[in-house]
């Protein structure tokens, strides 16, 4: 039984190390070790040995058990081995081969004229103060010098929510909780850049929803003239030349008196050109002296301290800056324009 047990190991050997699938690994394995396998055959046999043979002849068949099972592990990891070998050269990436490009991002337009007009004013020592867009109608409108039945009211077709509560029209009512924070002290020194919303056609140069800059400054002794000054100054680092500037009469509940700033065409330079009608001028931005009752409604004497106040929309500036035609083009999301501002 014993040549029978060394001539069963050596056959398994051969055909162990003749195998190149896991498939003919198993079928070895079952032939083998299997509960009707060849091994558990020989050891049937042993009930015909001499109590001092069966030892003996036990501890070989464990043995060659034993060895088996190393050389089906064995001969399993080089199986395995050499199946992920042959599959990473089969699905081997040419690292040399170029890349497909991933695209960067810019940008908004809208964006970079935002943080550009903050940086001059914050030059200028202004502090960039920020409010709800879903606001009262009692800081919107009542406490900017709108009564309930004030005709200018219907300057400003409004988004309202309730009765009482709409979408902010625009971004003076920040200028509101501004002196309210402040509790009477000064100076007040701001500027409130934000989305505002009207009830108006989306076309060419207007548009339901927009953005605005407003400014506002409160102490002792302010007057026209240093509005006059500050958005001069604004101006000519905003649009990198020398320009021309002259306020006309308007009217502006919340300022009095109330202008209209103009500026030399960026385009012509003032002779005359399509983007200002021939005109050489172009309006930008109103502005004025913020009304005493504004100011006495924040909780500032208007007896002793004064100020001004200014508004521009984003869109507008940028439409100049930039010599764009449509402010449709800001929300359509167009990468082919957006991509011309990938440098700013």
């Amino acid at each position: 039984m014993r040549e029978r047990l060394e001539a069963l190991k050596e056959e398994a050997r051969s055909l162990i190390q003749a195998a190149h699938d896991p498939e003919k690994l198993k079928q070895l394995r079952v032939k083998y070790l299997g509960k009707k396998g060849e091994l558990t055959g020989v050891l049937r046999g042993m009930k015909d040995l001499s109590p001092e043979e069966r030892p003996v002849v036990g501890s070989l068949a464990n043995e060659v058990r034993s060895q088996l099972e190393q050389w089906m592990e064995a001969k399993e990891r080089q199986i395995s081995e050499a199946l992920l070998e042959e599959r990473l050269k089969a699905e081997a990436v040419d690292v040399t081969l170029p890349a497909h490009p991933r695209p960067f991002g810019g940008i908004h337009p809208l964006s970079a004229i935002t943080e550009e007009i903050e940086d001059i004013f914050i030059g200028m020592g202004f502090e960039v103060a920020e409010g709800p867009e879903v606001e009262w109608d009692s800081y919107n409108f009542e406490a900017l010098n709108f009564p309930k039945e004030h005709p200018a009211r219907d300057m400003q077709d409004s988004f309202y929510i309730t009765s009482d509560i709409l979408l902010r029209t625009h971004t003076s009512p920040v200028q509101v909780h501004a002196m309210e924070e402040r509790e009477g002290q000064v100076p007040v020194k701001v500027i409130c850049p934000g989305k505002v919303y009207r009830r108006d056609d989306d076309d060419a140069t207007h548009s339901h929803q927009f953005a605005q800059v407003e400014g506002l400054v409160v102490d002792r002794g302010i007057s026209m003239g240093e509005l006059h000054g500050t958005l001069e100054a604004f101006a000519e680092k905003m649009f990198a030349m020398e320009l021309e500037t002259r306020l006309r009469p308007s009217y502006f509940p919340f300022t009095e008196p109330s202008v209209e700033m103009d500026i030399s065409c960026v385009q012509c330079g003032g002779n005359g050109c399509g983007m200002c009608k021939h005109t050489g001028w172009i309006e930008i931005l109103g502005a004025g002296m913020v009304h005493p009752r504004v100011l006495e409604g924040a909780g500032y004497d208007s007896e002793r301290y004064t100020g001004f106040a200014f508004g521009m929309g984003l869109e507008r500036i940028a439409l100049l800056k930039y010599g764009i035609d449509d402010i449709r083009q800001f929300y359509t999301n167009d990468l082919k324009f957006l991509r011309q501002f990938q440098s700013l």
